[in-house]
C-alpha cells in the first residue's frame, strides 16, 4: 500500500467517524469502522458523548440560562442549535458563538424572548473574561496631554469591552440567579437599553448606560476625536457638553475601558 493510499484511507475513516457523530440518530455500526476495530464498535457511545460534551461546554458559558431552562430544556436548545450549526472550531469553548444569530431566526426556540438577551449578556461576559490583556489608559495619561492636543485626542476600546443593545431588563434575573440558583424570579419587563460589559483586572463587570452616554461612548470606542464627542453631547448637555464629556471620559478611564491608540 502506498503512503498516499494509506493517507486517503485514514481521511475516509475520519470523515466517516465525523459523519457518525453528527448524524441525528446514532447508527449501530458501519463496514468502515468494523474494519478498524475488527468487531462492531459501540458507535452510540461516541454519538452520545459528543453531544453531552457540547451541552456541558455551552452550559459552562451560559449557566444562568441553564438554570432558567433546566437540564432538559437546555439540552433540547443545544441539540436544536447543534443540528443547524455544528461545532467547527478547534476549541469547544467557542461552541455557541453563533447562538445569538441562530436564536434571531428561531424565535420559538426559547420560552420567552427575554432569554435571547440573557444569552447575549452571558456570552459577552464570557468573551470579556477571555479577552486579551491590554494596559488600560490612566488618568495621568490624560493629565499629561497638552491642551492643544485635546480636540483631536482619540482613544480605543480595551479588548474586553462589549456594548450590547438589549430589549428586555434581564439584569435582575442574572443577578438573582447568580447569587441563588434556586431563587424565584419575576418575569422581565420590556426595556430598550444598552448594557456595557468589560473586565477590570480579573473580574468582569457590567452596568446599564443611558442613551446620551451610549451615543458618546460608542463614538469614542470607534475612534472619534474628543471634539466630535463634545458635538454629540451638545444635543443633550448644551454648553456644558465639554465638561460632561470630560467627566464621562474620567469615569471610562477609571473603569479601565480605554487604551491608547
Amino acid at each position: 500500500m502506498s503512503p498516499t493510499t494509506s493517507t486517503n484511507e485514514l481521511q475516509d475513516q475520519q470523515r466517516a467517524f465525523a459523519a457518525l457523530l453528527l448524524a441525528e440518530e446514532a447508527p449501530e455500526t458501519t463496514r468502515l469502522l468494523r474494519a478498524v476495530k475488527g468487531q462492531p464498535p459501540r458507535v452510540g457511545v461516541y454519538h452520545h458523548a459528543y453531544r453531552a460534551r457540547l451541552i456541558e461546554a455551552l452550559r459552562s458559558n451560559l449557566p444562568i440560562l441553564h438554570r432558567v431552562l433546566g437540564d432538559d430544556g437546555f439540552a433540547e436548545l443545544t441539540l436544536a442549535y447543534l443540528a443547524d450549526e455544528p461545532s467547527r472550531k478547534p476549541s469547544i469553548r467557542w461552541f455557541g458563538d453563533g447562538l445569538q444569530a441562530w436564536l434571531a431566526s428561531h424565535p420559538d426556540a426559547l420560552p420567552h424572548p427575554a432569554l435571547v438577551d440573557l444569552a447575549a449578556m452571558e456570552w459577552a461576559l464570557g468573551c470579556s473574561f477571555d479577552a486579551a490583556d491590554a494596559t488600560p489608559l490612566q488618568f495621568a495619561d490624560l493629565a499629561a496631554m497638552p491642551p492643544e492636543q485635546w480636540p483631536e485626542a482619540r482613544f480605543a476600546a480595551h479588548p474586553s469591552v462589549h456594548l450590547l443593545a438589549l430589549q428586555w431588563a434581564i439584569e435582575p434575573i442574572w443577578h438573582t440567579l447568580t447569587n441563588d440558583e434556586e431563587a424565584a424570579t419575576d418575569e422581565p419587563e420590556a426595556l430598550d437599553h444598552r448594557l456595557l460589559i468589560w473586565r477590570q483586572g480579573l473580574e468582569t463587570r457590567w452596568r446599564s448606560i443611558q442613551p446620551d452616554e451610549t451615543q458618546v461612548l460608542a463614538a469614542c470606542l470607534a475612534g472619534e476625536p474628543f471634539a466630535a464627542l463634545c458635538d454629540l453631547a451638545a444635543d443633550a448637555h448644551g454648553d456644558n457638553a465639554p465638561a460632561w464629556v470630560a467627566s464621562a471620559l474620567r469615569r471610562w478611564v477609571d473603569d479601565g475601558l480605554l487604551v491608547s491608540r
